[in-house]
């Protein structure tokens, strides 16, 4: 009978484990690929002392336990070494087909997670508040919560890739922002239909400003986003039946200039009934539209909406023009318009108008062109009993009516 193996100390040592000659604990294994695999300690057990100079760390049999629980549970035990950094360009490269936005977004987060600690953390070693530190850092560094809520789901469907995959049980990122952040965000109010009535009117009269006027009135009247507004040619417009073709957006950044997308979501392309007030307003924009200059944007030519260069108008266009308006608005206004004011604001009033107004949610999804009815119903007024009570008093006598 062969004698045991005894380390320094004369303890048995258990199968896979041995003493280097510099007094450190080894113990090989076979990783699930066939692989040979060690792992080290200067401890043994977790009561032994630590020798002199060496840094504090786990004991090899409390290792071994770890590992073998692992291998047990059909842990990838390489894959679970791999950083955040990996494990997030590994989510996006398997998720290639987005739009132009999304990947500036994940360039961003990238970039956010190299600069911070843990980028480079071992996916095994991120605990549930290493991730909400994560969250409070980000905040530290003024990035807005919308943009944090945001990362935080993309880390959350990365590390859900790693527990898929079998290299992690847990995910640190299944939490809710709002346990470790407040919202700070500005509240994005509509305009009130006062404040609607008066913001036209001020636009009609103002010499800078009444050039801006159909278009405006076009966004109220439309609920369109202001990229799908920028990518409107005359064949979307169809003044028979009285209906705006969306089936692609115009953008354009410093990077790539103009370019054409689909809309933000499948829901987006759809077709939009004109109201006469929009058809009146289209008409006089192509009766008033100047020439514009020959350009043709993957294969779409003649927009509407041109820029005194004769080009195009985007995003950026109207975000300034807004931005203006709105001061010049309030010096001659008791009541102030919104703190925040953009074309999308337009979007939000049309929304709420046509919700406050009774119309069918899923009728308003559609025009809306949102992804799923929670995001339309939000903009309902929260029901009470006499609105309740009104709404079935209106049906009823509809049906009563109709009898």
């Amino acid at each position: 009978m062969s004698e045991k193996r005894r380390d320094s100390k004369n303890r048995v040592l258990q199968n896979g484990e041995s003493q280097r000659p510099d007094g450190r604990y080894q113990y090989k294994y076979i990783n699930p690929y066939g692989k040979p695999k060690f792992a080290y300690s200067w401890k043994l057990v977790s009561t032994d002392k630590l020798p002199a100079g060496k840094r504090d760390c786990i004991s090899l049999r409390d290792k071994i336990k770890q590992i073998q629980k692992d291998l047990d549970d059909g842990i990838d035990t390489i894959g679970k070494k791999m950083t955040v950094c990996q494990l997030y360009a590994k989510y996006i490269r398997q998720r290639g087909n987005v739009k132009r936005g999304t990947k500036k977004g994940r360039k961003a987060l990238m970039d956010l997670l190299s600069a911070d600690k843990l980028g480079a953390t071992a996916i095994e070693n991120v605990k549930l508040s290493d991730a909400k530190e994560w969250a409070l850092r980000m905040q530290e560094k003024e990035v807005a919560y919308s943009s944090i809520s945001n990362y935080k789901r993309s880390l959350k469907a990365a590390f859900y890739l790693a527990v898929q995959d079998d290299c992690l049980r847990k995910n640190p990122f299944d939490f809710q922002i709002s346990e470790v952040l407040n919202d700070d965000t500005e509240p994005k109010e509509p305009l009130s239909p006062e404040q609607e009535k008066e913001l036209l009117d001020f636009i009609q009269e103002d010499t800078v400003y009444q050039k801006y006027y159909d278009e405006i009135v076009i966004l109220l009247e439309t609920g369109l986003r202001i990229s799908e507004l920028s990518g409107l040619t005359d064949t979307d417009l169809d003044f028979v039946n009285r209906s705006v073709k969306i089936d692609h957006q115009l953008l354009r950044s410093t990077e790539d200039g103009y370019y054409i997308e689909t809309p933000k979501t499948d829901n987006g392309v759809r077709q939009i009934p004109m109201t006469a007030a929009a058809c009146e307003a289209f008409k006089r924009v192509l009766k008033n539209r100047k020439s514009a200059k020959p350009i043709i944007i993957d294969g779409y030519a003649h927009f509407l909406f041109l820029n005194q260069n004769g080009l195009p108008k985007v995003a950026a266009n109207y975000d300034a023009m807004f931005q203006c308006l709105v001061k010049k608005y309030n010096k001659c206004h008791k009541e102030p318009l919104p703190k925040v004011m953009t074309p999308h604001t337009m979007r939000h009033t049309f929304c709420t108008k046509k919700a406050n107004a009774g119309m069918n949610p899923k009728a308003l999804q559609y025009i809306m062109g949102h992804a799923n009815i929670v995001m339309t119903l939000n903009y309902y007024a929260h029901a009470t009993f006499n609105s309740a009570k009104a709404e079935m008093d209106r049906l009823d006598a509809g049906m009563d009516t109709a009898a």
